[in-house]
């Protein structure tokens, strides 16, 4: 029997409908939201990202690269979605990507790997990407409609290229 993970990335308020939220991504939580209760009925693993940010974030790289304020650690833009989390696992991470969640993937052995979430075009390629080179004979894929980019346009470009990675996009 195949080992099977769901990992929601960044489902935040900032990135919904907060700081840096977006039609997109308001538009995917349907979607999202069924497919989280789904993999909930199915005994799959799940596990959350939280992109977080400490009151420096305007000293740092990121912050001076885009400067708008988001996911401070503990603030209500931090928090995942209301009705999406029920105690899962959380990686708190201060990058686009998660070292630990690609060790975390690696050394539980999963066979399975299924990402959703925002940003398709930067946190969920980013872990996409650290989970291929962590674990490169797990099947992972990517489910479109539960995925939401800064904009359509840039969605559609990291689609392409996980798929150039040999990531499913389904």
């Amino acid at each position: 029997m195949s080992k099977k993970l769901l990992i929601a990335v960044d489902l935040q308020k900032d990135f919904i409908d907060g700081a840096l939220g977006t039609p997109q991504a308001q538009q995917i939580l349907p979607a999202v939201r069924e497919r989280i209760a789904r993999a909930r009925t199915e005994g799959e693993s799940i596990v959350f990202t939280r992109d977080t940010h400490g009151q420096d974030y305007s000293e740092t790289q990121e912050g001076r690269n885009l400067p708008v304020a988001h996911c401070l650690r503990g603030s209500e833009g931090w928090l995942i979605v209301p009705g999406l989390y029920a105690g899962e696992r959380v990686f708190d991470k201060p990058a686009f990507g998660s070292v630990e969640l690609a060790e975390y993937v690696r050394d539980e052995g999963f066979d399975e790997v299924e990402l959703i979430g925002v940003c398709t075009d930067i946190c969920v390629i980013s872990n996409a990407l650290l989970i291929k080179a962590f674990s490169p004979e797990a099947e992972l894929s990517v489910r479109a409609d539960c995925c939401a980019g800064v904009s359509p346009e840039s969605h559609e470009r990291a689609l392409l290229a996980m798929q150039a990675c040999q990531i499913k996009v389904i």
